[in-house]
């Protein structure tokens, strides 16, 4: 299955795990590791209320990649591209 791929996505949260470090399996170039989404007290900035105390849901992202194929400013920039996707997602369907 990963005979001629460039990037895996694995899910370490489907067994619980909150975070891990992946570990890029030859000829990979990046592994892309999603922990298990948990409630966690947050910080949120309000522009009325001030700094406030929410519980959120929150998941640990980790990307682990080859420096001597991706520079490490691309890679923080695709992880902060990613993050911000998932942040911004609007379900379709209503809950």
């Amino acid at each position: 299955d990963l005979h001629g791929g460039t990037f895996t996505v694995t899910n370490i949260g489907s067994v619980g795990s909150v975070m891990g470090t992946p570990i890029i399996n030859q000829p990979q170039v990046a592994i892309l590791a999603t922990g298990a989404i948990k409630k966690r007290p947050v910080v949120i900035e309000d522009p009325t209320l001030g700094d406030v105390i929410a519980i959120r849901h929150m998941m640990y992202i980790s990307l682990s990649y080859d420096h001597r194929v991706i520079d490490g400013a691309m890679a923080a920039s695709f992880l902060r591209r990613y993050v911000g996707l998932l942040e911004g997602f609007l379900p379709t369907m209503p809950l």
